[in-house]
């Protein structure tokens, strides 16, 4: 079996490109098109890495990634934080709350590709 990404992204065309880019590369995509109940969502799946919309519906991506960080069980898992907002105090708000990699819209798709690959083996840092 693949790797498996969680994207957590509230805009359908955009979760579609990410799904079939990384689809194309042997990933597994499951995606949620809101923020609330997203974490317990990727405590039961544990994906390989989490791309994680900054502004969504029911919570947003920076309490979402406060809730995985105050787990024990994904605590560490690998989180690429997406947003349209390119401010250097939203890659900071994101970097503190814990994101491994930040990655503003739009992007291109070799970004968002080598952004989970590095998640994926373990590398972080700004993408």
């Amino acid at each position: 079996m693949g790797k498996q990404v969680l994207l957590i992204e509230d805009e359908e065309n955009i979760a579609e490109a990410i799904r079939f880019i990384l689809s194309r590369d042997g990933w597994q995509v499951v995606h949620l098109a809101e923020g609330l109940g997203a974490a317990a969502r990727a405590a039961e799946l544990m994906p390989d890495v989490v791309i994680l919309d900054h502004m969504l519906p029911g919570a947003s991506g920076l309490e979402i990634l406060a809730e995985l960080r105050a787990r024990p069980a994904t605590a560490h898992l690998p989180v690429l934080m997406l947003t349209a907002k390119g401010q250097p105090r939203d890659r900071e708000a994101a970097e503190r709350a814990g994101a491994d990699r930040f990655l503003a819209k739009p992007f291109a798709n070799a970004d968002i590709l080598a952004g989970v690959r590095a998640l994926a083996s373990g590398e972080a840092g700004a993408a």
